[in-house]
């Protein structure tokens, strides 16, 4: 049988699907800094407070989006127009046509490849509470594009 994500457009997925796309790599929590005056965003090697840094998930996905002012639930419509979701995300991908990479899940059937391949956060990122948020601009490892 073909994969639902090879069939089915995001919108059409049933909750279980669209959250089974989430590959674990904790790249989506990193915390971005938009300068004011040109409106360009830059990332940083810090993550939310509640992304556990050696497991890649977030300690309350139930209440993230409570919890964290700025956390967004990700819809198709959002995942379309936003310019910030990480390349390698399987909700962006799908959005643009594109494969799911081999170290996804779903594809390979090891929640670990995402880790093994390099593509999650997994020892490169420090979380925001061990930063103090006036520190925060010296944690900046580029510009998105």
């Amino acid at each position: 049988a073909t994969p639902f994500w090879k069939t089915k457009t995001l919108e059409e997925m049933n909750s279980e699907e669209w959250e089974s796309l989430c590959a674990g790599c904790g790249a989506c929590c990193i915390q971005k800094l938009e300068d004011a005056r040109t409106g360009r965003l830059y990332v940083t090697d810090v993550v939310c407070r509640l992304l556990d840094t050696k497991r890649c998930f977030c300690r309350d996905y139930a209440d993230r989006t409570t919890r964290v002012k700025a956390c967004v639930r990700l819809t198709p419509e959002m995942v379309r127009s936003v310019s910030w979701l990480p390349s390698l995300c399987a909700y962006r991908r799908l959005a643009e046509g594109r494969r799911l990479p081999w170290w996804h899940p779903l594809v390979c059937g090891d929640p670990q490849a995402v880790h093994h391949s390099g593509a999650s956060v997994r020892g490169r990122v420090v979380s925001e509470s061990s930063v103090p948020s006036e520190q925060l601009g010296h944690h900046i490892l580029g510009a998105l594009i």
